[in-house]
């Protein structure tokens, strides 16, 4: 088999080479397409990750919300525990007091704010100047808050009427999450006269126990009626991923368009041929060749046009992939990931079986073709 084997294809590579401009026009089709294929994949890719990442670590956290649709304005202390006896050991429970009031920066005139009444915002939060715990006075404020105002620990805001020091400007959050405190002032529970709650945030270890917890806290609290909304933001997290893999699955059809084209070249490639080698085809079934000696050779030519073409567009795709996670992510490594190396496998191998499909026409054709007929052409 294997003394059949490489003479078919070592005169499949003198055939293409004979023509050489002709096999190459036919194979920069085959590099195009996994080209496309493979880099629109990449990017479907980078830009999935880019989105994951400004995400965050969001998949683990819940916030419980009284269900104002029956008239439920605020979380009880019985509800807290409820709460806190579904949620694991490990998590992290942190009740929220929120009011609206007028707030003045830098005795600018006072607009009206969402102020936020936590507890212990250690548990949540890390400061990126001053001191976070403990937590008896003062305020603190996000870091877009401290940012647009130019605030910083010591300096002193008007929360309706009375002044209060920044005691920390806290770090940046997760974009996404419910507990990002960008934008937000926070000062103690105890500064509040209210004595339930707003919203209680729900931290767990990993989103498989937040999603335990959260149908914990659906069944004990919602049992003779919708007392509470419980947001999930893991569940947020799978449907954005499960969008981004319909719309990778869409670039690539749209990029496969680009290989039909190339097979189509390929075809007329191999078609002119059989036109051109009709003699030389038939002096092979002459002097012995048997149909699928001849099927082989041609089909070898498909197959090199597809291998050698394939081989160029997965060079070039790793090139093109470097620059998209440069750009779009920040590490051009990450071109390495498992999903990349899947696109680009299977833009290959379509590459490939594009050439041999459009080769098995042409090949039968010249296989077929009467050794007389062919001589006398």
């Amino acid at each position: 088999m294997a003394g059949r084997f490489f003479p078919a294809a070592l005169m499949a590579r003198r055939n293409l080479t004979r023509t050489k401009m002709r096999s190459l026009l036919a194979s920069l089709g085959i590099v195009i397409g996994v080209v496309a294929i493979a880099s629109l994949g990449m990017f479907g890719v980078a830009l999935q990750y880019s989105f994951t990442q400004n995400l965050g670590n969001v998949g683990n956290q819940l916030t419980v919300y009284p269900n104002s649709g029956e008239n439920i304005t605020e979380l009880t202390e019985r509800d807290m525990r409820t709460i806190r006896r579904e949620a694991s050991p490990t998590a992290t429970v942190s009740p929220v007091k929120t009011r609206v009031e007028p707030v003045s920066y830098n005795r600018e005139d006072a607009v009206r704010e969402t102020i936020y009444g936590i507890e212990n915002p250690g548990e949540l939060y890390e400061a990126k100047e001053g001191r976070v715990s403990p937590f008896r006075s003062g305020a603190l404020v996000g870091s877009s808050v401290a940012e647009t105002h130019d605030l910083h620990p010591g300096s002193q805001i008007t929360i309706n009427g009375t002044s209060v020091r920044i005691r920390a400007v806290l770090e940046e959050g997760d974009a996404f999450s419910s507990t990002n405190p960008d934008n937000r002032v926070i000062v103690p529970a105890t500064s509040f006269s209210q004595s339930g709650y707003s919203e209680a945030y729900v931290i767990e270890s990993t989103g498989t126990q937040a999603n335990e917890t959260a149908m914990g806290i659906r069944d004990s609290l919602n049992d003779r009626e919708q007392r509470v909304f419980v947001q999930e933001l893991g569940s947020l997290v799978d449907t954005i991923e499960e969008q981004f893999q319909i719309i990778n699955t869409v670039l690539a059809g749209i990029a496969s368009i680009s290989l039909l084209v190339a097979g189509i070249s390929i075809l007329n490639v191999m078609l002119m041929s059989t036109v051109e080698r009709r003699e030389e085809i038939g002096v092979l079934r002459a002097v012995g060749y048997q149909k699928r000696d001849v099927l082989k050779v041609m089909l070898m030519e498909a197959t090199l046009l597809g291998f050698l073409g394939g081989i160029a567009g997965v060079i070039l795709s790793l090139g093109a992939g470097l620059a998209i996670n440069h750009y779009a992510v920040g590490d051009a490594m990450a071109v390495f990931r498992l999903p990349n190396a899947w696109y680009v496998g299977a833009a290959f191998a379509f590459g490939v079986l594009t050439s041999i499909v459009s080769g098995l026409y042409p090949a039968w054709k010249a296989a077929s073709e009467e050794p007389v007929d062919a001589l006398r052409g």
